[in-house]
């Protein structure tokens, strides 16, 4: 990883304190202007020499680059296997809803939540994403597909609060006039329950979606699914949710994911409902995908409907949601682990 500052996680307002006093302010705004069009140092023409070669000798430019590409028969999904510049692989999907073009990214390169039914945490974690990479996932899908992102899910590789500095660097970016221009409403942020960075996102009051991913209504279960749970057990957890909603006025949506046998039974809906009582959120029930090596299944649609019903009955609203890019493995981790076995395999 290049020890270098990420000059793309900067705003103008940081980039010309930096370049201050031998720079006026305004070089800054030029400088921004030429990264949100994807150029490097050297095509920065109406800046000074002395300027580009200061800029390539102080920062880096971090990026993404496509590796490989699928797109599903079924739906348009769009999965991309995304190279680094040190040779780290991360995961995005894009996926097309009547609203427009969602993105799904990742935050870092692996991650070392270690819950037993994901694909990228069975291959540990590697390193943090930079704010640029973060932006340079939505400005490569979308130079690449010729489409305009709308939203942006963090939900893809990675836990973003276990990169809280970076991931506020990039949420800060995201509005900014000139480049992807997304707004706060449009971003769904997931955690799986790192209640001290909850507590901190809190303050900073953005107007993002909340998505917590809790997928057991007790310790007993969340403990086998989730050694986060070890830290901050439910009853911490669901209480620095609370606040949040409370501060925040957003809804909190807790991910769900449900699996055979293991936490989709009445009795744990209706468990499930009695801890979410009288709090704005709401439960979106996630059929698992299978992982090679874990025992987990998913839930039958049955199973999952009666599920729905005993949350609905009590007062809770429920979604399930819809599957997509099936036929290409959209879900996080199955392709990362895929192309880092055929490297293995090549070598």
């Amino acid at each position: 990883m290049n020890a270098k500052p990420d000059i793309r996680a900067m705003t103008v307002e940081q980039l010309a304190a930096q370049l201050q006093p031998e720079w006026p302010a305004w070089r800054a705004r030029q400088v921004v202007d030429w990264l949100q069009k994807g150029a490097d140092f050297g095509q920065m023409s109406n800046l000074p020499a002395a300027l580009r070669q200061q800029l390539a000798e102080r920062y880096s430019l971090a990026g993404v680059t496509v590796e490989k590409k699928y797109v599903s028969a079924a739906d348009g999904t769009v999965k991309y296997g995304f190279l680094l510049a040190d040779g780290e692989r991360i995961e995005s999907v894009l996926m097309q809803y009547r609203h427009g073009w969602s993105q799904c990214i990742s935050t870092q390169a692996g991650c070392r939540m270690g819950c037993a039914f994901c694909a990228t945490g069975r291959d540990g974690w590697r390193r943090n994403l930079t704010a640029g990479e973060m932006l340079s996932e939505i400005e490569t899908a979308q130079a690449d597909h010729g489409v305009r992102v709308s939203s942006v899910v963090l939900m893809g590789m990675g836990e973003p609060l276990d990169n809280y500095d970076h991931v506020v660097a990039f949420l800060d970016r995201l509005a900014e006039p000139g480049g992807v221009q997304i707004g706060m409403r449009h971003i769904s942020l997931s955690t799986c329950g790192l209640v001290d960075r909850i507590e901190q996102l809190m303050q900073r009051r953005y107007q993002l979606t909340l998505s917590v991913s809790l997928h057991a209504p007790n310790n007993a279960i969340r403990d086998r699914l989730m050694p986060v749970n070890r830290k901050w057990p439910v009853e911490t957890l669901l209480t620095a949710c609370r606040a949040y909603a409370e501060e925040t006025g957003r809804r909190i949506s807790f991910e769900y994911a449900m699996i055979d046998g293991v936490n989709d039974t009445d009795a744990c809906a209706a468990e499930l409902a009695a801890r979410l009582r009288g709090m704005l959120c709401h439960v979106n029930l996630i059929p698992i995908n299978t992982v090679e090596g874990t025992p987990w299944r998913a839930s039958s649609r049955q199973r999952i409907a009666a599920f729905t019903k005993v949350l609905e009955s009590k007062g809770i609203v429920t979604t399930v949601r819809r599957t997509l890019g099936a036929d290409i493995e959209a879900s996080c981790g199955q392709l990362r682990r895929r192309l880092q076995a055929e490297k293995r395999e090549s070598q």
